[in-house]
C-alpha cells in the first residue's frame, strides 16, 4: 500500500483525498497558495507546503509539484480533478521522477485528452460516435464543406478541450464563419493549442456518464451511470444517479460500452465515459481521464468508495469488485452549490461567509471546504460545496433534496441554492422528464425570492432605526 501521498490539489476535493488516505492508514501532504493559508485542506492534511504568493501558478507548476513530492518522501501524487489532473506532461514526469500517479498513464490521458485521437480509438472500438470530422479541421473551408455534408446544427470543439470551454454551436453557415475563429481563440488560450474538430450535434439529447475501474491486472467494471442533463452552457448543475429516464437494457447497454472503451485504450484507474443519447440511439462524447466531481452520487448508489479504490489501484492492488458484486440501491441527487448570483446570470458572487450551517439528516451528505468566516477567493472555481442526498425511489430523493437545500444556511454571498429549489419543484423533473435544453427552456424558474437568515433581517432592521435617527 501507499505510504505518503501529495494531493495536487485544493477545496473540497483536496479534503475528500485526504478523509480517504486518513481511513487507509496513508499520510497526506497538501499544498497552498498564499490564498489558500487558511484553507480547510490546508489544516487537515498530515503536513501542508506552501507553493508560493501567485494564486495560480504554484498549482500549474508539475515540476515543482513532483520535486516536492520527492523531497517531502511522498511516493504517489493524487492529482484530484481540474489542474494538472489531465495534463499528459505532469503524469510523464510523475513515472520518470518514480513517483505513483494516481490515474491512467500519461500515454492515455494524451490519447484520450486529445478528443480527435479519443473518437478514432472509439470507432476503431465498435463504440459509436457522432458524425464529424475524423482528424482536426485545417482551414474554415473545410469546416464548411463538411458542415454541408452531415447538416446542421454542428459543433465546433477544442481538440484539447474539457469543461464546457472550447465549444460553439454553429446553425447556419455564417454562424460557422463567426465562431470558427472563436472557438480557435478560446482553445488557444485555455488549452495551450488552436486544433479544433468538428461533430454534428445532437439536438437536445440527455448526457449520461458512466463511472468506471481498472486495474493493472486487466479488470474493469463500472459503477452504473450518471445523468448530467441539467447543466447550463456545458456546465453541470445537479447531477442524478442512475439516470431516471433510461430502461434495464439501456443501462446494461450503456455499461457495457463504457467497459470496452476503458478496455480499448489499456485504461487504469478510475474514469468517466461520457454519452449523448437521443431516442435509442446512443453516441460517445469523450472520456475523463480522472475522479469526477460527481464521483459522490455513484459511492451513495453503489457502497463503493472511488477514491480508496483509486489508491489500491495506483498500489497495484486488484478491484475490490466484480462487476457482479455491485448493486444498484435508490436514487442520489448531487448540488453544486455555487457561489453565483443566478438572477444576475450567475455572475460570481465570491467574498466573505458569515454564516454556514450544513444539512443532515438521513441520506444527506456533504462535500466541502468552506466555513463560517471563511473567504472564498476570486481566483478558483465558485463552486462552495457539494450537496448529495439519497433515498430508495425517485419521489423519495426529491423530497429529501428540496428539504436538505431548505435546512442549509449559507449567507455572506449569493448561491444557486434557491435555483435549485425551483427546479425540483418543476412537474417536468419531478416526471423524469428533461434533457440538456431543461435550463434554457426554463428561464422562469429564475424567479423566486431569497430567504434571509435572521441575523440579516435583524442588522437590516437595524441599520433602518440607524438611519432614520440620524446616527
Amino acid at each position: 500500500m501507499l505510504k505518503k501521498v501529495l494531493i495536487a490539489n485544493r477545496g473540497e476535493i483536496a479534503v475528500r483525498i485526504i478523509r480517504a488516505c486518513a481511513e487507509m492508514r496513508i499520510r497526506s501532504v497538501a499544498i497552498y497558495t498564499e490564498p489558500d493559508r487558511y484553507a480547510l485542506h490546508v489544516k487537515r492534511a498530515d503536513e501542508s507546503y506552501t507553493l508560493g504568493e501567485d494564486p495560480l501558478a504554484g498549482y500549474l507548476d508539475p515540476l515543482r509539484i513532483v520535486n516536492l513530492a520527492i523531497e517531502t518522501g511522498c511516493d504517489a501524487i493524487h492529482p484530484g480533478y481540474g489542474f494538472l489532473s489531465e495534463n499528459q506532461e505532469f503524469a510523464r514526469l510523475c513515472e520518470e521522477k518514480g513517483i505513483t500517479f494516481v490515474g491512467p498513464a500519461s500515454s492515455v490521458i494524451h490519447r484520450m485528452g486529445d478528443k480527435t485521437q479519443a473518437r478514432d480509438s472509439m470507432r476503431a472500438a465498435g463504440v459509436p460516435i457522432t458524425p464529424g470530422s475524423e482528424g482536426n479541421l485545417a482551414n474554415i473551408d473545410e469546416a464548411l464543406s463538411l458542415a454541408n455534408e452531415i447538416g446542421y446544427p454542428v459543433m465546433v470543439k477544442a481538440t484539447s478541450g474539457g469543461g464546457g470551454r472550447g465549444i460553439r454551436r454553429c446553425d447556419t453557415p455564417e454562424e460557422l464563419k463567426t465562431q470558427y475563429p472563436r472557438v480557435i481563440s478560446e482553445a488557444t488560450k485555455a488549452f495551450g493549442s488552436a486544433e479544433v474538430f468538428m461533430e454534428k450535434c445532437i439536438v437536445n439529447p440527455r448526457h449520461i456518464e458512466v463511472q468506471i475501474l481498472a486495474d493493472s491486472q486487466g479488470n474493469v467494471v463500472h459503477l452504473f451511470e450518471r445523468d448530467c442533463s441539467i447543466q447550463r452552457r456545458n456546465q453541470k448543475l445537479i447531477e442524478i444517479a442512475p439516470s431516471p429516464q433510461i430502461t434495464p437494457e439501456q443501462r446494461q447497454y450503456i455499461g457495457n460500452l463504457a467497459v470496452k472503451a476503458a478496455q480499448a485504450v489499456g485504461y487504469e484507474n478510475a474514469g468517466t465515459v461520457e454519452f449523448l443519447l437521443t431516442g435509442n440511439e446512443v453516441y460517445f462524447m469523450e472520456m475523463n481521464t480522472r475522479v469526477q466531481v460527481e464521483h459522490t452520487i455513484t459511492e451513495q448508489i453503489t457502497g463503493v468508495d472511488i477514491v480508496r479504490e483509486q489508491l489500491r489501484i495506483a498500489a497495484g492492488l486488484p478491484l475490490s469488485y466484480r462487476q457482479d458484486d455491485i448493486q444498484l440501491r435508490g436514487f442520489a441527487l448531487q448540488f453544486r452549490i455555487n457561489a453565483e448570483d443566478p438572477k444576475n446570470d450567475f455572475l460570481p458572487s465570491f467574498g466573505r461567509i458569515s454564516h454556514y450551517y450544513a444539512p443532515g439528516g438521513p441520506g444527506v451528505r456533504v462535500d466541502t471546504a468552506i466555513y463560517t468566516g471563511y473567504e472564498i477567493p476570486p481566483y478558483y472555481d465558485s463552486m462552495c460545496l457539494k450537496l448529495v442526498v439519497w433515498a430508495l425511489t425517485w419521489e423519495e430523493v426529491i423530497a429529501r433534496g428540496q428539504r436538505a437545500l431548505d435546512d442549509m444556511r449559507l449567507h455572506g454571498i449569493k448561491t444557486t441554492a434557491s435555483y435549485y429549489q425551483q427546479i425540483l419543484n418543476h412537474p417536468d423533473f419531478i416526471r423524469a422528464e428533461f434533457d440538456t435544453s431543461f435550463v434554457p427552456t426554463h428561464p422562469e424558474l429564475l424567479n423566486y425570492s431569497e430567504k434571509r437568515h435572521p441575523s440579516e433581517v435583524a442588522l437590516a432592521i437595524a441599520a433602518a432605526i440607524a438611519a432614520h435617527a440620524g446616527w
